[in-house]
């Protein structure tokens, strides 16, 4: 399957977040970045827009991205969302799956290909891990969706690789380089997009001693949750100050040149 214009919509899991490259627009890479460029591989001339926002929920997404998005006429669009409105201490499913379910069906109406994805199984994960009830009811709807509007699926929720901490950043919310490649063969595959992108490397796993995990886990307190926490106590996004870093379909030749890995 070939593509001509890629749109990828959605929140910090698509901007690219955790995948940091100082190059790059806002700082990051990401997994939408690397499946545009083996689209453009595999059959050059692909346009790409990023119009992802991190901290946005899912009516946001919707109401600054869907339109404009329609409007570049995508043959490929990806959509992610829904993860912050889960991470919110009070959650109406119902009234989010219709939001979804709408704007899934007026993307697939357009005539695009719509790829959209389950959440991450947080079951391992600590402090989130307790949120795993309401993630594995947002991933049974996007399931749901995905069935009755005719999209492509990644399951994220069932790529068991991303039990690994080495596939996460720092932050343990927002998936790390490795992760960024994993998650993008996972669309790639997903699509029938033939690619030569490699399984990710990791490094060896830590043995660090007891000591030395607790000092890391009382560092993740201060330095990411708690200022997380407080951020949403305020009502205040991490991504109140952030530009969508592709706001227009750009040949992927013409995209900046990533670092040197």
């Amino acid at each position: 399957m070939s593509f001509s214009r890629y749109v990828a919509l959605g929140d910090s899991f698509t901007e690219g977040v955790g995948d940091l490259d100082d190059a790059l627009p806002n700082g990051v890479r990401g997994w939408a970045d690397r499946v545009a460029h083996a689209l453009d591989a595999a059959h050059p001339g692909v346009e790409y827009a990023n119009l992802a926002i991190r901290g946005r929920k899912l009516k946001p997404i919707v109401d600054e991205q869907l339109e404009p998005a329609l409007a570049m006429k995508p043959d490929l669009v990806t959509i992610h969302a829904g993860g912050n409105d889960v991470l919110r201490p009070t959650i109406d499913f119902d009234d989010l799956f219709a939001v979804y379910d709408d704007a899934i069906a007026r993307l697939a109406d357009s005539g695009a290909t719509v790829a959209i994805f389950t959440p991450h199984d947080t079951g391992d994960v600590p402090v989130f891990g307790a949120l795993r009830g309401r993630f594995a009811i947002l991933a049974e709807g996007m399931r749901e969706i995905a069935d009755r509007r005719g999209t492509v699926l990644v399951d994220y929720w069932r790529i068991r690789d991303f039990q690994d901490p080495r596939m996460w950043a720092h932050d343990r919310l927002h998936m790390g380089p490795a992760g960024h490649q994993r998650l993008a063969i996972a669309v790639l595959d997903a699509l029938g997009v033939p690619h030569d992108l490699a399984p990710p490397v990791l490094p060896e796993p830590s043995r660090e001693p007891r000591t030395t995990r607790l000092a890391d886990d009382a560092k993740w307190v201060t330095g990411f949750l708690a200022p997380w926490v407080g951020r949403r106590l305020r009502g205040v996004s991490s991504g109140d100050t952030i530009s969508p870093r592709y706001p227009v379909p750009t040949p992927v030749a013409d995209l900046p040149e990533r670092s040197p890995s």
